[in-house]
């Protein structure tokens, strides 16, 4: 059994993108003649994943519910059923092709290896200190594995064919590659790639070599590569590492081994990613905080061309009113519905973040001052259409915005804010609820 992170990961974690937009399958069947486990089980699943499960205590049950209900993703079997012994249950689930993991309440390493041998994700004791939070667990990383493009690069078909396997049957979605090259042209191909298996012994680009340009491409917070070899060297270890391997595997590795490398160093992934997301993001609304909004707007104003650029901000009126009447929570609600707005009209390239407060900043590039000026207006008019029902009483709200546009160059970041922010407050003095912009020189 795998040991579960100290650090518990988010649900959903921001640095993960999904390279698929059809809708995952998302129901869990639990197959278990044990009422208290079931209901322990199924009550943990539901209420830290948010994912349905459905409950059977025999295959005949089992049938009926997958055969009514569609969009399932996992079944947790235990051993013992009525209609079933043990062999008959773990392939009646295999054979329909749907993930398994095998939940039993007794340790026999004899039944333990011959379930192992068929196609299931995991063999876990119940009755084990732990085994709920480990399944919930093992629960949340199949799920996100289905978010995770991997790349299995050797040179060998045999030994591709079977790493690429177990990956699948983990629920990563998985790519293959014969050799460096084509290693790295799948990388600058796929974004979505967050995980690489790298074999040593290949033709043209040994593993080391591909990892160290690998690394050049992707940094070690951004993807995971583990380096694989039957190779008895001692040095290769270290000499993957010290080129930037997060992890090494020495062929042959057990199932288990495998999965307990890979789910451990896609984990830490994540984590990385949940703390830069909880430096850089407010975590109200979940847009960049002033600080990243400000080292992003720095970077683009450097790589960017010629041409004119806006910032504005945006400030909620009559904020204090909100919280004084209708509480903090009804408070935090409008903040989420203003943000929400920004964020519809916020383009690929332009940059939105909460400064702090009621109080929001946008730097918006590549716009004439006509279409600034409408573009600012359409957003002042989109927040003003908000309606927000608090129990009996509703709340519409708008906001005051000031802008300031002039063309780029060294230092512009500073005056835009600052000129952008004596806009804001002139729109204030004027009565609210209207936008106020000046083009500088």
């Amino acid at each position: 059994m795998l040991p579960i992170p100290a650090t518990p990961v988010p649900t959903s974690p921001a640095s993960f993108d999904s390279p698929s937009i059809t809708p995952l399958p998302q129901r869990i069947l639990l197959v278990e003649n044990s009422r208290t486990f079931t209901t322990m089980l199924r009550e943990a699943i539901e209420q830290r994943l948010e994912l349905p499960v459905s409950v059977a205590s025999s295959l005949a049950e089992a049938g009926e519910l997958l055969d009514r209900e569609s969009g399932w993703f996992l079944v947790l079997t235990g051993l013992v059923l009525a209609d079933g012994d043990r062999d008959q249950v773990v392939s009646y689930f295999v054979d329909r092709g749907l993930p398994t993991i095998v939940v039993s309440g007794v340790y026999d390493e004899d039944l333990r290896k011959r379930v192992l041998q068929q196609q299931i994700i995991d063999y876990v004791l119940k009755n084990t200190p732990g085994s709920v939070d480990y399944l919930v667990w093992l629960v949340q990383r199949m799920d996100r594995n289905r978010r995770i493009a991997a790349l299995v690069v050797d040179d060998s078909p045999s030994a591709r064919a079977y790493a690429a396997a177990l990956l699948s049957m983990y629920g990563y979605q998985v790519i293959e590659a014969a050799d460096g090259s084509a290693a790295l042209r799948a990388i600058e191909a796929d974004p979505a790639i967050r995980l690489v298996i790298v074999d040593q012994e290949m033709p043209g680009m040994e593993g080391v070599e591909l990892t160290r340009h690998l690394r050049a491409l992707r940094a070690r917070d951004k993807m995971a590569v583990i380096g694989i070899s039957g190779n008895s060297d001692p040095s290769l270890i270290p000499r993957f590492l010290k080129n930037g391997a997060n992890d090494f595997l020495r062929k042959p590795f057990s199932r288990e081994e495998f999965f307990c490398r890979v789910s451990q160093n896609v984990d830490q992934l994540e984590l990385i990613g949940t703390l830069q997301d909880l430096a850089t993001r407010d975590f109200l609304t979940g847009l960049p905080n002033r600080r990243s909004f400000l080292e992003q707007s720095q970077r683009q104003l450097a790589s960017a061309g010629t041409g004119d650029v806006s910032v504005a901000m945006v400030d909620i009126d009559h904020f204090k009113h909100i919280n004084d009447s209708l509480g903090h929570e009804a408070g935090d609600q409008a903040i989420r519905a203003v943000a929400g707005v920004l964020q519809a009209h916020t383009r690929g390239h332009d940059i939105s973040a909460r400064f702090g407060g009621e109080e929001f900043c946008l730097l918006v590039a590549g716009m004439s001052a006509s279409e600034s000026t409408r573009h600012f207006e359409q957003l002042r008019e989109a927040i003003a259409a908000l309606h927000l029902q608090f129990a009996e009483r509703s709340l519409r709200m708008t906001v005051s915005i000031g802008v300031c546009r002039m063309p780029l160059r060294a230092g512009a970041l500073h005056q835009l804010i600052t000129e952008a922010d004596r806009q804001l407050y002139l729109a204030k003095a004027a009565g609210r609820n209207r936008v106020c912009s000046v083009q500088l020189p």
